[in-house]
């Protein structure tokens, strides 16, 4: 026992190298590609889509693409950068909105997840209060067949009422002044 303990402990005398061992976690590997918060990119992709849904961005966008045209038109030709079918533009417009895009999705995503939680507690919350309200209700009923059986003040003015009457009609009482009862 001891010796297969001591063989498995022993490098490999083959030309491979040491076997991993299972019960042992694996060394990370540094990945080549950069690592990023997801979080944190999430919630910048959230403001920038927040900013892109604005009168702001479209304001300056106008206002950037006219500024833009006019230099490419009026400028003296040795000072424009982007010629009359503003292939330049084009092509910044086109960038711009290949970012936007899946920046935008990624923002509606997350907000579907939020969504998707909130909906879940407000089921949650209104499964409780449905629960809360059949049990108040039963626990009325039950109040209201036990109150069947009590006597009411109403029951019990209208059975002395009826009993001095009885008592009246026997001659037992005067009756009393008619601004009386």
């Amino acid at each position: 026992m001891a010796r297969r303990e001591r063989e498995r402990s022993l490098p490999p005398t083959t030309g491979r190298a040491a076997r991993t061992r299972v019960d042992q976690p694996m060394v990370p590997r540094r990945s080549p590609l950069p690592e990023y918060d997801p979080e944190a990119f999430g919630r910048l992709s959230e403001r920038i889509a927040r900013f892109l849904g604005t009168g702001r961005f479209i304001v300056w966008m106008t206002f950037t693409i006219v500024v833009w045209v006019i230099w490419n038109i009026v400028a003296p030709a040795d000072l424009r950068f982007d010629e009359y079918p503003f292939i330049f533009l084009t092509l910044a417009l086109s960038l711009q909105a290949s970012y936007a895009a899946p920046l935008i999705l990624l923002a509606q995503n997350r907000q579907d997840d939020r969504d998707r939680v909130n909906l879940e507690q407000d089921r949650k919350r209104s499964e409780r209060s449905m629960a809360d309200t059949e049990y108040l209700t039963r626990e009325i009923a039950a109040l209201r067949m036990g109150m069947g059986e009590v006597a009411t003040r109403d029951w019990i003015r209208s059975e002395l009422q009826d009993l001095l009457k009885e008592l009246e009609q026997r001659g037992a009482l005067e009756p009393p002044p008619d601004g009386e009862r």
